[in-house]
């Protein structure tokens, strides 16, 4: 059967599919399709199933240019670029690579993030490249000390418990909110279970992981910027949208918060969501963005590639996805 790749990845998964007898078509571009560009492709190659990436907007009209599809498997632990219900209506299987696969790497990315903003890592390298480093100086680019304050995790799956055993190594305190406490954990880490409000009041780093849908988008907004202390250090590496970019601008020019660093935008792939207002997170200097490479780390794409090609050679041959989103 027949596979298309909207976008090349890692050999591990391609090359799987291969070696299970399906042929596979990679876009040759090294850019994502427009939406009318997947549509035109998906006519002209009538494929089986699709290996997507979660810049790929799957809705009703995208999976009706492509009635042989039987899955579209994202490359990716998000899923919020598929139109689930269309999926159901056609009988079209979903796919993810869950967070097991680069929890290591997103937690690793976010501690770095944690420690670069604390420390002004991104601040102080533009200094020194720029020429004006004269010499130490007492009161050179004073950051914080990490040890001692208080993490505060939003959403504790694997991503926001693995972020809370990194800060346990430099000895901070932690605590997290989620749907429901978890004793569990709390035994093996000493975290403490929060309100989002307590949480929000008493951490001086927040680190946000959780999924985006209705109910966590903007999730961070003026309200909870308002409950943090003026010295706390935000940290995104969920989805976007779960920071009101409108918010957190305001927030930083009012030092209601102390810094921000990000690997996700709220308009994604734009950095700004309004280039033309005159507070701009790429202006910041307590801001740090990276774009978008919390799980690039080649062990965790080469994992993502072959657990996407794992999901869609258990639908080709007619067996539930390992994956499967519902």
């Amino acid at each position: 059967m027949k596979v298309y790749v909207t976008r090349n990845i890692p050999a591990s998964g391609i090359n799987l599919l291969k070696t299970t007898g399906h042929e596979v078509v990679v876009n040759p571009d090294d850019r994502m399709h427009t939406k009318d560009e997947l549509i035109a492709i998906l006519k002209k190659e009538k494929p089986d199933a699709v290996l997507s990436l979660l810049t790929d907007k799957i809705d009703g009209e995208v999976m009706d240019s492509a009635p042989t599809v039987k899955i579209f498997a994202n490359y990716a632990v998000g899923f919020d670029n598929f139109d689930r219900e269309a999926a159901k209506r056609r009988n079209i299987l979903l796919s993810n690579t869950p967070s097991e696969v680069l929890s290591d790497s997103v937690a690793e990315h976010t501690f770095a993030l944690i420690l670069a903003l604390a420390h002004r890592i991104v601040e102080s390298d533009n200094f020194t490249r720029s020429g004006r480093y004269k010499g130490w100086a007492p009161f050179l680019f004073l950051g914080t000390l990490l040890k001692g304050k208080t993490l505060g995790v939003i959403g504790l799956g694997r991503i926001g418990a693995d972020v809370v055993k990194h800060s346990m190594g430099i000895g901070m305190k932690c605590v997290y909110y989620d749907v429901k406490p978890n004793p569990d954990f709390e035994k093996q880490t000493n975290a403490r279970f929060l309100s989002m409000e307590d949480l929000l009041k008493q951490s001086d780093v927040v680190s946000v992981h959780v999924p985006l849908n209705d109910g966590t988008r903007h999730l961070l907004s003026t309200k909870q910027f308002n409950m943090m202390k003026p010295t706390a250090l935000v940290i995104n590496t969920s989805r976007g949208p779960v920071v009101d970019e409108k918010a957190v601008l305001q927030a930083l020019a009012d030092k209601k918060i102390n810094g921000f660093a990000c690997d996700v935008f709220e308009c994604e792939p734009s950095i700004d969501c309004d280039p033309s207002d005159h507070l701009e997170l790429k202006a910041m200097p307590n801001v740090i963005l990276t774009p978008h490479i919390a799980s690039a780390t080649i062990e965790a794409r080469e994992d993502m590639s072959k657990m996407a090609a794992e999901n869609i050679i258990a639908a080709l041959s007619g067996k539930t996805p390992p994956n499967q989103i519902k």
